[in-house]
C-alpha cells in the first residue's frame, strides 16, 4: 500500500493478433474472429476505500471527464451487484496510449470489476463479471477472464489459447484512429471466410481492417513500412498502434533504438495470463 493509502494493481495492454471480420449482422454489428495476447505492459490503478458511497476519481485525464471514464462505470456497475457498497477512490498511472487499439480502457475497466470483486469477498463469478463487463464494452470480457483467446461473434464468444510469447515493439503513431469510422467505411472486407485457431497457429491470418486504416491514416501506413523493413509490421485493431514480433527482448531493443523520433513505442513481453489474476 502506498503512502497515500492507495493499493495499485495492473491493467495489461492487449494486441490483436488477428482480426477478420467475417459478417455483419441485421443491428449492424460486426462479426468477427479475432485473437487476443496480453503484453507485460500495464496501466497502473490504484484503490483506496471511502465511507460515503461515492465513486471518486482522483486522477485528471486530459479528454475523459470522470463521468465518461470506464474506470468509473465499472466501479458504479459493480456497486449495483451488492448489497452495501461503501464507496472507493481511483488513482491511476497511465502508460497505456489512448486510442490505440490496445485496449487500455477495456482492461482498465476490467481490473475495477476483478480488484472490487477481490475486496468485497467475491461474491461475483468471473462468468458474471464478465457477462457484467460486457455492458462496458466488448472487449472488457477478455480482461476479465485474463487468458489470451480465440474470440468470435462480436467479440463474446471466448475460448482459451496458449501461443508463443514472443517480445514485440509496438510502435505509436501519434495519431487518432476513429473505429466507427474504420467499421462504417466503404472499402472494409466484410466477407472473409471463417477459419479455425488450428489455421492460424499455423501462420494465417491478417487484419482485415489495414487496407482502409492505411489509406484513411498515411501516418499509420509509413509507421508500418518502417517497422516492416526489420519484422512483419501489423495492425491492433483499428490501431493506431502497430506491432512486430521478435524472438528476443535484444532484437526487439536493437530496433526499438533506430525507431524514428516522431514515433513513440515500447518493448513487452507477449503473455498467455494476465499479470492481474495473481493478485485478485
Amino acid at each position: 500500500m502506498s503512502e497515500t493509502g492507495f493499493r495499485y494493481f495492473p491493467a495489461p495492454a492487449k494486441l490483436n493478433l488477428m482480426l477478420h471480420i467475417t459478417g455483419r449482422r441485421e443491428d449492424g454489428f460486426h462479426l468477427l474472429q479475432t485473437v487476443f495476447q496480453f503484453l507485460d505492459y500495464s496501466d497502473e490503478i490504484g484503490f483506496r476505500l471511502r465511507v460515503d458511497g461515492q465513486v471518486n476519481r482522483v486522477t485528471d485525464i486530459p479528454g475523459v471527464s470522470a463521468e465518461d471514464d470506464l474506470m468509473v462505470k465499472a466501479a458504479k456497475l459493480f456497486a449495483g451487484y451488492i448489497d452495501y457498497f461503501p464507496g472507493i477512490d481511483i488513482d491511476i498511472r497511465k502508460k497505456i496510449p489512448m486510442g490505440g487499439g490496445l485496449g487500455g480502457g477495456s482492461s482498465d475497466a476490467a481490473t475495477v470489476l476483478l480488484v472490487l470483486n477481490s475486496f468485497f469477498g467475491k461474491p461475483l463469478s468471473v462468468d458474471k463479471l464478465a457477462e457484467a463487463g460486457l455492458q462496458l464494452g466488448a472487449d472488457v470480457p477478455v480482461f476479465v477472464r485474463g487468458h489470451a483467446c480465440w474470440a468470435e461473434g462480436v467479440g463474446e464468444k471466448i475460448q482459451p489459447v496458449k501461443l508463443s510469447e514472443p517480445w514485440f515493439l509496438v510502435l505509436d503513431p501519434g495519431v487518432h484512429v476513429s473505429t466507427a469510422e474504420v467499421f462504417s467505411h466503404s472499402d472494409l472486407t466484410r466477407s472473409s471466410p471463417l477459419t479455425t485457431i488450428a489455421a492460424f497457429l499455423e501462420g494465417a491470418g491478417r487484419n482485415d481492417c489495414v487496407p482502409v486504416v492505411q489509406k484513411q491514416y498515411p501516418e499509420i501506413a509509413a509507421a508500418m513500412q518502417w517497422l516492416d523493413k526489420y519484422s512483419p509490421a501489423k495492425l491492433t485493431g483499428t490501431g493506431a498502434c502497430v506491432f512486430a514480433e521478435f524472438a528476443t527482448q535484444q532484437q526487439a531493443q536493437k530496433v526499438f533504438e533506430q525507431m524514428p523520433k516522431k514515433y513513440q513505442g515500447f518493448i513487452a513481453r507477449g503473455l498467455n495470463r494476465s499479470p492481474l489474476l495473481d493478485l485478485v
